[in-house]
């Protein structure tokens, strides 16, 4: 089987396709709302009576359950609210300093292949990360996107330390994508302590500011949408 990088990742509409609305919160949206929305937009877009669209919010501190996730991956269950987001993948954190992306796609009009559009959506993340000089690297066993830490002990000799940055967890309903990524800008990294992070154990979580780097939310938006444009195509502003 093809590994995710080789399976050509263009993900560009069909030719005379509207540009993707890009709408930007510049406050804190309440979880709830967001998944009601989504919800409503997705079946207005399968309709014929809304546009695909992009969605950037950040919210306030909350854990998220995917279909996947395992009760015991809940390690402190009365720290924040939690929400069954209906979306794949385990246990997730959201809250502020962290970019949520909620991508409301019609895979008909571009193609209807899960494991492509997973794949696009790394390297989405991968080439907005690059502006910022990050390696972004995706992992076949593991879905999300991670970073090299030369900086921290090895987790065996010559296997080095590795942080995940951005994760990935999405949903389809008629061919119509919604929930999306989220990457780590300047998150308190302690409130991830309260889960295990997708399932996965043994390696850390980062942020764009705690390599070093002192990324605005502002700037990452401004990343996004270039990238977004060179995988997805065009994107307008609201």
């Amino acid at each position: 089987m093809l590994q995710r990088n080789q399976l050509g990742l263009d993900f560009h509409p069909a030719p005379g396709s509207a540009p993707v609305e890009w709408r930007i919160e510049d406050r804190p949206v309440d979880y709830s709302h967001a998944l009601a929305f989504m919800e409503a937009r997705a079946a207005a877009i399968r309709d014929g009576t809304a546009g695909e669209m992009v969605w950037l919010v950040e919210h306030p501190p909350l854990y998220t359950a995917g279909t996947s996730a395992r009760p015991s991956d809940l390690l402190q269950p009365d720290r924040f609210p939690v929400f069954d987001a209906g979306r794949g993948g385990e246990y997730t954190y959201h809250g502020p300093g962290q970019r949520v992306a909620y991508v409301m796609l019609d895979l008909k009009r571009r193609r209807e292949d899960v494991r492509v559009f997973v794949g696009a959506l790394e390297e989405w993340i991968i080439r907005t990360l690059g502006r910022f000089n990050v390696k972004g690297e995706r992992r076949e066993d593991r879905v999300g996107v991670w970073v090299v830490r030369p900086d921290r002990p090895s987790l065996a000799p010559g296997v080095p330390a590795e942080d995940k940055i951005a994760a990935i967890g999405i949903r389809l309903r008629r061919w119509v994508s919604f929930h999306g990524i989220a990457i780590n800008v300047e998150p308190d990294l302690s409130h991830f302590g309260g889960i295990v992070p997708c399932g996965i154990v043994g390696h850390g979580v980062t942020s764009l500011v705690d390599l070093g780097l002192p990324v605005t939310m502002a700037d990452l938006d401004v990343a996004l949408k270039q990238a977004f444009e060179e995988v997805f195509g065009a994107a307008a502003t609201d």
